[in-house]
């Protein structure tokens, strides 16, 4: 293998590598210039190793650098060092998690439904009044209830079995 070719690969394997290295460190964006770098540096190698190579590593870079750097953005607002910079107090992050594992714990609880459910309405569950679908028909108010799926703030549920 002509290291010409290994250098230029090696160096954009690197520069990913960089990349999403610089998504999980805060590093002010020095990893991000290495990154970039790296990048540059890998395509020199493949237009020394052959035109070809440099035209595809070019077109690579340039069609995958926007494609990581806005997927890196929509993953890096999700983990726990984006959530702090954008200044989302930890406690609310935990009270969310609470409030979906308490709805969550509420899959096979018996109720009654207090508005019909057509297919959307309330129900009434170890008394809080919660907004729920019907899973397969109409359910009358009065009827029992026995919720089956909890997904998100979406609530299913289905007639209980007298």
């Amino acid at each position: 293998m002509d290291p010409y070719l290994a250098w230029g690969l090696g160096l954009l394997g690197m520069a990913v590598l960089l990349v999403v290295i610089e998504i999980f460190l805060p590093t002010g964006g020095v990893v991000a210039v290495l990154s970039a770098l790296a990048a540059l540096g890998g395509i020199i190698a493949l237009f020394m190793h052959d035109i070809t190579w440099g035209a595809i590593g070019l077109l690579g870079v340039l069609i995958a650098a926007p494609i990581a750097f806005f997927g890196g953005l929509r993953v890096w607002e999700h983990s726990p060092i984006g959530r702090r910079m954008m200044g989302v107090p930890p406690d609310e992050d935990a009270q969310e998690q609470q409030t979906q594992d308490e709805r969550e714990a509420l899959v096979g609880e018996v109720g009654v439904a207090v508005s019909p459910l057509r297919p959307v309405g309330v129900i009434k569950v170890e008394g809080r009044r919660l907004d729920a679908q019907a899973e397969i028909s109409f359910i009358e108010a009065g009827e029992p209830v026995v919720i089956t799926k909890v997904d998100g703030l979406h609530i299913l549920v289905r007639k209980a079995e007298a």
